[in-house]
């Protein structure tokens, strides 16, 4: 057995204190379960400690965090979908919006995101659909589209960045992001 390396445990903590969270939303978005997006996030964590030797920088430990969060939401879903059905008990993402306050964090929640417990009173004034009717669209995606929209727009990545997470190539996210934005339009367009 090898000695822990003291350097690799501080960055490793580090990059845990300020990508826990957005990990976190990330998996539950894709999964839909908040309880499973933890687990998800936990166990990247732990494989990406195992990895370190390889990767030592964190830019790459960041994209590794993410590609592993991304393949384990997909096992996640297909177990899920062959498996017998969650118990009714089970913490699900609110149709209100995203996880922010519950989630375990070491500093406080996001400014400017909407608690998940505010009512949805969406926007009539400007004619932009209400939160739980996009959330409720997006889980009607197609996993690889709704993966692509998430990393895309939710956690502001660049097609490159995207592509990485999801293990496909750029023109592949380009792809999946325009039938996804074109599947949503239909979707949420008024009077559907």
């Amino acid at each position: 057995m090898t000695a822990p390396e003291p350097d690799a445990d501080r960055a490793i903590t580090a990059i845990y204190g300020s990508e826990y969270r957005s990990l976190v939303r990330l998996a539950v978005v894709l999964v839909g379960d908040v309880g499973a997006a933890e687990e998800i996030v936990q166990d990247s964590f732990v494989a990406m400690r195992g990895a370190w030797r390889r990767l030592q920088d964190r830019d790459k430990a960041l994209s590794y965090l993410r590609q592993s969060v991304v393949a384990r939401s997909r096992s996640t879903r297909r177990r899920a979908a062959a498996g017998p059905p969650a118990p009714a008990g089970a913490p699900r993402l609110p149709d209100a919006g995203l996880p922010d306050a519950g989630l375990p964090d070491a500093g406080q929640p996001d400014a400017g995101q909407p608690d998940a417990g505010q009512p949805d009173a969406g926007q009539p004034e400007t004619g932009q659909p209400a939160r739980s009717a996009v959330i409720s669209a997006l889980r009607s995606l197609p996993p690889r589209q709704r993966e692509a929209l998430v990393l895309r727009f939710y956690l502001d990545l660049s097609e490159g960045q995207a592509a990485s997470a999801m293990g496909v190539s750029r023109d592949a996210v380009a792809r999946h992001t325009t039938r996804a934005m074109a599947a949503l339009q239909d979707v949420l367009k008024p009077g559907s």
